[in-house]
């Protein structure tokens, strides 16, 4: 893989990977002294600093101090995480752990999001947050659209299943006018009330561009790309509502250096606190895609998030998504064994029986592999 048109050689491959083991390893700066001798480096001094140098120039390491050794940038971390990282194999105590972890009693899917966050916070020392799935029934009984100006709309939602207002600020990339915006108004209202999520499809967007086209006697084109951007924060928002987040190990944040700054240490929990930000965030991500998500550093929608990374994926039981697992922890992360800790905690909820196909009462145990 080529980052920025420049393919790195297998010498420099080497060098960046064991400095960023390294540095997840001490949390400071890594020489060519260390490298050597520790990491076992097959290269003179000379050729490991000439190589560093390089990487830094790249932007794949970062110098704190003149004197230091280098610790790995973002892209360094990225270039870590899509080619270098190594696959990590739990340990038989770790499996058998997360399998005993994991007993839940039918319908129980909270608990089923409670135990993998607590043994995904425990057995990676960072922290971990659960995702419920947002409720299918929640719907918006009365919509009002705002102009603020030509190209500012706001879209005040009021939601049935959950006692709820919420509103919308909407930037637009044309102008519209205060006509349009108020005919968007009955538009939302004839159209989307007690429309679900699931319910929303491009069939309803063209009849609702149609419709606002006929009602404003606006430009096609112009009520096209008005109901379509409107539409799209109605869903976001929607995605949004209901939302149950849950985290465990907050704590362990003050077990890694880069959180011990306290201005830093507050915004951060005061995020984890609110949660609003975290789940906007999360809402985005694509409930139905199976991949892990990882994010680092300014990737992170969050920005206070940008000196961290969260990796992040949907839990299935049965083939059915029940949520999400998420890890949040420092740049200078253990990639390696929370990416094996994250996939084997997804595959072991999915390899459970279907909780819809079991009689009331039935206990799925789980034991551990080396009993």
């Amino acid at each position: 893989m080529s980052f920025d048109g420049y393919e790195l050689s297998d010498r420099k491959k080497s060098i960046l990977k064991s400095i960023v083991e390294a540095h997840i390893k001490l949390g400071e700066p890594v020489g060519s002294k260390y490298l050597m001798q520790e990491a076992q480096i097959p290269y003179s001094s000379a050729t490991i600093r000439n190589e560093m140098a390089e990487l830094e120039a790249l932007g794949y390491l970062e110098q704190p101090h003149t004197s230091a050794g280098r610790i790995p940038s973002e892209l360094g971390y990225r270039f870590y995480v899509d080619t270098l990282v190594s696959q990590y194999d739990n340990t038989t105590r770790e499996a058998g752990e997360l399998k005993k972890l994991l007993s839940v009693k039918q319908a129980e899917i909270d608990k089923i999001l409670e135990n993998a966050t607590k043994v995904a916070s425990a057995m990676t020392n960072y922290t971990a947050m659960s995702l419920r799935p947002r409720p299918s029934s929640i719907t918006i009984r009365k919509y009002e659209a705002l102009y603020l100006d030509p190209k500012t709309v706001l879209v005040v939602m009021i939601a049935n299943g959950v006692d709820s207002v919420k509103t919308r600020k909407i930037k637009l990339p044309f102008t519209v006018s205060e006509q349009l915006v108020h005919s968007l108004s009955g538009v939302l209202n004839s159209f989307m009330t007690g429309v679900s999520i699931g319910e929303m499809n491009i069939s309803l967007m063209v009849e609702m561009e149609s419709a606002l086209e006929k009602e404003a006697k606006e430009d096609k084109k112009l009520c096209s790309e008005l109901v379509s951007i409107s539409v799209k924060s109605i869903y976001e928002t929607m995605n949004e509502l209901g939302s149950e987040i849950r985290f465990e190990g907050v704590n362990r944040l003050l077990e890694h250096p880069e959180y011990k700054n306290l201005d830093k240490l507050q915004q951060m929990i005061s995020a984890i606190e609110s949660k609003e930000d975290i789940i906007k965030a999360v809402s985005t991500i694509d409930q139905s895609d199976d991949e892990t998500k990882i994010f680092i550093g300014s990737e992170n929608m969050v920005k206070i998030m940008d000196d961290s990374t969260l990796i992040y994926k949907n839990l299935k039981l049965g083939g059915k998504t029940i949520g999400a697992i998420g890890i949040i922890g420092p740049c200078r992360m253990d990639y390696s064994k929370v990416l094996a800790t994250i996939d084997r905690l997804s595959e072991e909820i999915n390899n459970m029986a279907s909780l819809d196909a079991l009689p009331e009462g039935t206990t799925i145990k789980l034991e551990s592999e080396d009993q």
